[in-house]
């Protein structure tokens, strides 16, 4: 294997950048204590976790006190989820745990279009007297296509204020996984309009297994897990301490560089992009290159075996993924290629190249220049 590493999967992961690593160590060593005990160490503790959470807070337009911090993203959708009774709404092209948590209930699952997007138009036929959720994530993992949540938004103000007007109580909340699109999308719940919101601190180069559930304060969840009342009583189980100053950090830096960030992130996945489709004529392009996340290139290489391509790539250093981690790790062809009726011969060759921080203009030729190579290798081996 090639020592420098081309890491171009950052959907999947993000390293912990060294600043966040900084704010977190005391909290392994000399500030170890539990944030609920009573003495003035603890209390201490105590202090800078709700500091901390009121700077992740500040990030998204909320208050401190309307998150609720769980073990990653995951935790956070089924929370969500598991606080309503009733019929759900979602898309067919939604991360793994947002379909799983969805088939536990009554449910409807929408169609998004052939460029991954779900319309407004398809949440507002779906909905019915008895819906209580609808989940759209912000932007798809896969794709990186970003939704018209907005749009969507008013749709759910639309039915909420027409059962108001009609007495009936039945309450119908927006909820979003903006996981992927933190840090480089605006995530202002206003200006979002959701009534909950998902994040994943190990998609910003925070710390992986740390998440919230925000919840506007017309929602009442449900705790999944009970214990010693943490969390509001919502999420019991010792405070993560280091976890949630290490996110706090994060959102900080992201928030701050986002526009600089997302910039530079374009521009290099747009240079990315033109070499490969310089290279190969047949290059298939999927999801919104209208709406999609500037680190995102989804493409294809039809005829061609991704998964060979991708140990190929592995054994040059250069590290990209066919799909989703969740669908790479069972073997199976993405959910999302399928909802989006790509040609299995064109799905089986597509590859996820996701940009971040550890991208530059030289690793970005660099990469370029061995899938271009690679690619060439697979094709003649099987002409």
């Amino acid at each position: 294997m090639s020592d420098e590493l081309l890491y171009l999967d950052h959907a999947a992961a993000t390293p912990l950048d060294e600043r966040v690593l900084r704010v977190m160590q005391p909290y392994f060593s000399e500030l170890f204590f539990n944030p609920s005990s009573p003495y003035a160490p603890a209390l201490a503790v105590r202090r800078d976790y709700e500091a901390a959470k009121q700077t992740i807070a500040r990030a998204i337009g909320a208050k401190g006190d309307e998150l609720v911090m769980t073990a990653g993203a995951t935790e956070s959708i089924n929370l969500a989820f598991n606080s309503v009774a009733g019929h759900v709404i979602t898309a067919n092209i939604e991360h793994h745990a947002v379909l799983a948590a969805a088939r536990n209930h009554d449910h409807t699952i929408v169609d998004a279009d052939d460029k991954g997007v779900v319309a407004a138009a398809a949440i507002k036929s779906a909905i019915r007297s008895d819906t209580r959720l609808v989940s759209i994530a912000l932007a798809n993992n896969e794709l990186g296509t970003v939704q018209p949540l907005r749009d969507i938004a008013a749709v759910i103000h639309g039915e909420r204020d027409r059962r108001r007007q009609l007495g009936d109580t039945t309450p119908i909340y927006l909820h979003t996984d903006a996981s992927q699109g933190a840090g480089q999308l605006d995530i202002h719940v206003s200006r979002l309009g959701v009534d909950l919101l998902t994040l994943n601190a190990g998609k910003v180069y925070g710390p992986k297994q740390v998440g919230l559930l925000w919840a506007s304060n017309q929602v009442i969840l449900n705790p999944q897990i009970v214990g010693g009342g943490q969390e509001r009583g919502i999420r019991s189980g010792t405070e993560n301490v280091a976890g949630v100053v290490g996110f706090a950090k994060a959102m900080e830096l992201a928030d701050a560089h986002r526009k600089y960030e997302a910039d530079r992130l374009r521009t290099l996945r747009d240079d990315l992009q033109q070499k490969l489709e310089d290279a190969f004529s047949d290059a298939v392009i999927s999801g919104s290159q209208k709406r999609r996340l500037p680190g995102h290139l989804h493409i294809s290489f039809p005829g061609l075996d991704a998964e060979r391509l991708v140990f190929a790539l592995e054994m040059r250093g250069v590290m990209v993924a066919t799909g989703s981690a969740c669908a790479a790790n069972k073997g199976t062809r993405s959910h999302v290629l399928t909802a989006i009726n790509l040609a299995p011969e064109v799905a089986d060759g597509s590859l996820r190249l996701t940009l971040g921080h550890l991208s530059t203009k030289d690793s970005i030729d660099k990469a370029a220049a061995i899938i271009i190579e690679e690619i060439r290798k697979e094709r003649q081996r099987t002409q």
